[in-house]
């Protein structure tokens, strides 16, 4: 009997390999679309020796620096029911920490990918490049895959699909066909998961996205 590890597995690198496809079919329709934007003044360089190096622009005669900083949330304290929701939030923190990295690095690939795919002559030379890349995630991934529980491999598809902005039925159809699709939902929920579940970061995975944010900003 397959595991549901494996199931995982399978389901996500069909969810990177389709979004590989599909990144580069949206990116190429918003270059179609896409109307020459106002050009702003030219940046300069500002020079200093006791400071840092920032970009510049003239506004009306003065030269203003121009900063660019990340956004920061700031969440309240969240207010626990009972302890059980205090070790469920505990989990759910440790398995965001484990699977959020993998997650991460799969996105800078299918950047990465994309950028490279728009570089090749023909479809035939895509394929065949995004075959290789589904053979690398196999022998990079496989043996992170089999470490992980069953709700970090949940998880790890969820936070996927939030990279990608399309859940991995959406993927898998517009890369392999409806049947496919249908075929992979089956079988994901005979082993109650979804792929067909859109990533809610205002619903059903809002404490999830808190979780994920607090991560990535270093707050937990």
């Amino acid at each position: 009997m397959i595991s549901r590890k494996y199931i995982f597995l399978l389901i996500a690198i069909v969810s990177v390999t389709t979004s590989l496809t599909c990144s580069a079919q949206v990116k190429n329709n918003e270059k179609k679309q896409s109307k020459p934007k106002e050009e702003l003044p030219k940046d300069k360089m500002q020079n200093s020796n006791d400071g840092y190096r920032v970009s510049t622009y003239v506004y009306r005669g003065d030269t203003i620096p121009n900063i660019l900083f990340q956004s920061v949330y700031i969440y309240p304290p969240i207010q626990f029911g009972s302890d059980q929701e205090r070790m469920e939030y505990i989990r759910l923190v440790y398995n965001v920490k484990k699977v959020l990295p993998i997650a991460i690095q799969i996105n800078n690939l299918i950047i990465e990918t994309t950028e490279y795919l728009e570089t090749l002559p023909n479809d035939k030379a895509k394929i065949a490049h995004i075959n290789r890349v589904e053979k690398g995630l196999r022998e990079q991934y496989t043996a992170q895959m089999k470490k992980l529980t069953y709700k970090q491999g949940k998880l790890l598809i969820k936070l996927i699909d939030r990279q990608s902005h399309q859940s991995s039925y959406e993927l898998v159809k517009a890369f392999f066909g409806p049947g496919r699709a249908f075929l992979a939902q089956g079988v994901a929920f005979f082993y109650g998961a979804s792929l067909k579940k859109n990533y809610d970061p205002q619903g059903e995975d809002k404490l999830t996205e808190r979780v994920v944010v607090q991560v990535m900003q270093g707050e937990i």
